[in-house]
């Protein structure tokens, strides 16, 4: 029986707890591992029981700095308590005197992204650029101080291997097409009335809180555009957040955005639906017709997964990791281009054998994702990192 810790704690909204979510529940069909979670404050109840798997809430911080330092000084006397044989931490950072072999799954783009600094810079944002940039410092340390480190794409493992030096081992997330469409019950009210209110328009849909690396202002600039060349037919673009202050978790600020879509005169067209559950995103995505995204940074992208697991075309910004993922899926345009954003969307909305196409296309390639294989993979890594830390790891990854 192996014994896990699950370094959780850096998973506080969007991307992390969408993996913890998908990941633990896999995990814990293994009668061979028994798991150690440790978790920010308040997030256990999140979670169901399972029989081999606990958790804990050690740490009373939410600041990503101070929980780092905490993490260094008591994580390890946690880790030797539980009678772990293996840390999984999943949240870009390592604990660098490890007491026990080490993965680390890095996941962050933005950490070696040039356009997220001359975004920063161009937004004035400097306080958060120079906080970023400690947090790269300690994210690039950390692939040093694991017995191994993995990347959820094979695009973001080369780029972290290039910033690094070191060999980063690729693991794409997975997909779960019973659980994700699991929840049959109805959307709340107020989204469903939203929806239904736009019968007939091109329904366009972005999923996630509001940052600035998925560009949501390329977005609104390409919405202007369509309304422009559409010819009187309607085009709306759902969001599932609000572009309010205290409604989206981080530090980003959205007065630009907010004063963006009232400049190019969209405000009726934007319908900022707010946060969706996870388990009834399903219905939001097959109740739209085209899924964009304008990211210029990302990892893995695991709303492009969900989105061709429901049967829609997608418009992306040309990235290799969008590339990997969506495969012959997408139509894709320079990430800051929004005519060209607007282009690729009139292609769809002016054939239909071209969507039906994409659509097929994306339904055969989300079959190539699985959470069991991942966590399958995990648990193998795991071993092999108790039987023999780093020489075998490289080679498996």
């Amino acid at each position: 029986m192996m014994r896990l810790f699950v370094n959780g704690m850096a998973a506080s909204a969007g991307g992390g707890i969408t993996y913890l979510c998908n990941f633990l529940p896999h995990l814990s069909a293994r009668d061979d591992v028994q798991t150690m979670v440790a978790l920010a404050p308040g997030l256990t109840n999140k979670f169901p029981n399972f029989a081999n798997i606990h958790f804990c809430e050690p740490a009373k911080s939410s600041n990503a700095l101070a929980r780092f330092v905490w993490e260094q000084i008591h994580l390890p006397g946690l880790i030797r308590k539980s009678e772990s044989g293996v840390l999984l931490s999943i949240g870009n950072f390592a604990v660098r005197n490890c007491p026990v072999p080490q993965l680390l799954l890095s996941r962050n783009a933005l950490y070696t992204s040039a356009d997220f600094y001359r975004d920063l810079r161009r937004r004035g944002e400097f306080r958060l650029s120079f906080e970023s940039r400690i947090k790269a410092s300690l994210a690039r340390r950390s692939i040093f101080w694991a017995d191994l480190a993995i990347a959820p794409s094979q695009a973001f493992a080369r780029e972290l291997g290039s910033w690094t030096g070191k060999s980063v081992g690729a693991l794409h997330h997975g997909f779960d097409f019973e659980e994700f469409f699991r929840d049959q019950s109805a959307l709340p009210g107020n989204i469903a009335e939203s929806l239904a209110a736009h019968q007939g328009a091109i329904r366009l849909l972005h999923v996630s809180h509001y940052n600035y690396y998925r560009n949501f202002e390329t977005l609104f600039r390409a919405l202007s555009v369509l309304k422009r060349r559409m010819n009187g037919r309607r085009v709306k673009l759902f969001l599932s957040c609000k572009l309010l202050a205290g409604e989206n978790p981080g530090a980003y600020k959205t007065d630009y955005a907010v004063r963006l879509i009232r400049e190019l005169g969209i405000s009726d067209d934007v319908i900022q639906l707010g946060h969706v559950p996870y388990s009834q995103l399903h219905h939001l995505y097959r109740s739209c017709d085209v899924y964009l995204s304008a990211a210029y940074a990302e990892s893995f992208a695991h709303p492009l997964v969900e989105a061709m697991a429901c049967g829609l075309p997608l418009v992306v910004s040309d990235t290799p990791v969008h590339r990997e993922i969506s495969g012959n899926s997408a139509l894709f345009f320079e990430r800051f281009a929004p005519e060209e954003l607007a282009d690729r969307v009139q292609m769809l909305a002016s054939s239909q054998l071209l969507a039906d196409t994409l659509s097929s296309q994306g339904l055969c390639r989300v079959r190539d994702f699985s959470w069991k294989r991942h966590v399958d993979t995990i648990v193998e890594l795991a071993k092999l990192a108790v039987q023999n830390p780093v020489n075998q790891l490289a080679c498996a990854a």
